[in-house]
C-alpha cells in the first residue's frame, strides 16, 4: 500500500521545483570546492602534496552538514506542503489506505530524493577531483562514506522536519527550526555527541564516525516512529 502512495507522491512532484534543488546542493557543493581550488590552486597543492585527496575530502566536509541540513528542511516543507496547498490532506486521509502509509510513503519520498542528491555528490567529487589532477588513486571507500555517511547520521533532522512540516499547515514555523539547526550546527562539533544536529559531522568522543552513523540510525527511527505516532491520531481540517 506504502508503494502506491509512493508512486502518487512521485506524480505530484514530477513538475516541481523540488527536483532543482535536488541537484542544487551537491553542484554548489562541488562548485565552490572547484573555486577554492581553481583560485588557490598552487597553494593548496603545494600544501597537502602528501595526501591530496584526503586534504580535498576534509575541504568538501566542511560544507556537507550545513547545505545538508538547510536540503533536508526544504524538501520536507515542499514535499508536505503540495498537500497543504491543494487543501487535500483531509481527501488523501479519507482514502482506504492508512495514515502510516501515507506518513510513511512521504519519508521515504524524501529519503530517496537526498539519496540521489548524495549520489550526484559522490560523483561529482570524483569529476572534480580528477579535473584538478589529485591523482588517479581515488579512494572510492572515502567518497562513499563522505556522500552517505552524513546524510544516515541525519535521519532524526528529517524526520523532525517532515513531522513537523506534515503536521502544521503555515510552514514558517518548521522552516525556520530547519534554518536555525543548519546555523546552529556550525557549532555543533563542539556540541555533546547527544546533540541532533552534530551527527552530520561524524564527529564523537570515540573518533568514529560509524558511531555517528549509528546513533542517526537509532534517533532516526524513534523520531520517525513519534511523529507517525502523532500523525496516525491527528485530526486533519
Amino acid at each position: 500500500m506504502m508503494f502506491r502512495v509512493l508512486a502518487a507522491d512521485f506524480l505530484k512532484i514530477r513538475r516541481k521545483a523540488i527536483w532543482f534543488l535536488i541537484f542544487l546542493g551537491p553542484f554548489g557543493v562541488i562548485a565552490l570546492q572547484g573555486a577554492n581550488y581553481v583560485l588557490r590552486y598552487d597553494y593548496l597543492m603545494k600544501k597537502y602534496a602528501v595526501d591530496p585527496w584526503g586534504a580535498f575530502l576534509g575541504n568538501v566536509q566542511y560544507l556537507l552538514p550545513v547545505t545538508l541540513l538547510l536540503g533536508i528542511a526544504i524538501i520536507a516543507s515542499m514535499v508536505a506542503n503540495i498537500e497543504h496547498q491543494m487543501n487535500s490532506w483531509k481527501q488523501l486521509l479519507a482514502l482506504p489506505i492508512t495514515r502510516a502509509s501515507v506518513f510513511s510513503a512521504k519519508f521515504t519520498l524524501c529519503m530517496l530524493m537526498l539519496f540521489v542528491s548524495c549520489f550526484l555528490l559522490g560523483i561529482g567529487i570524483i569529476g572534480l577531483g580528477l579535473g584538478l589532477k589529485l591523482g588517479t588513486d581515488v579512494p572510492l571507500a572515502d567518497i562513499v562514506k563522505l556522500s552517505f555517511y552524513p546524510f544516515i547520521a541525519s535521519f532524526p533532522i528529517l524526520a523532525l522536519q517532515l513531522w513537523l512540516s506534515s503536521t502544521m499547515r503555515n510552514q514558517a514555523f518548521p522552516l525556520t527550526v530547519g534554518i536555525l539547526g543548519g546555523v546552529v550546527s556550525i557549532y555543533a562539533p563542539k556540541m555533546p555527541d547527544w546533540f541532533l544536529w552534530k551527527l552530520p559531522w561524524l564527529t564523537n568522543e570515540a573518533g568514529k564516525p560509524e558511531y555517528s552513523v549509528a546513533a542517526g540510525l537509532a534517533a532516526g527511527m524513534v523520531i520517525f516512529a513519534i511523529g507517525l505516532i502523532h500523525f496516525t491520531r491527528r485530526d486533519v481540517n
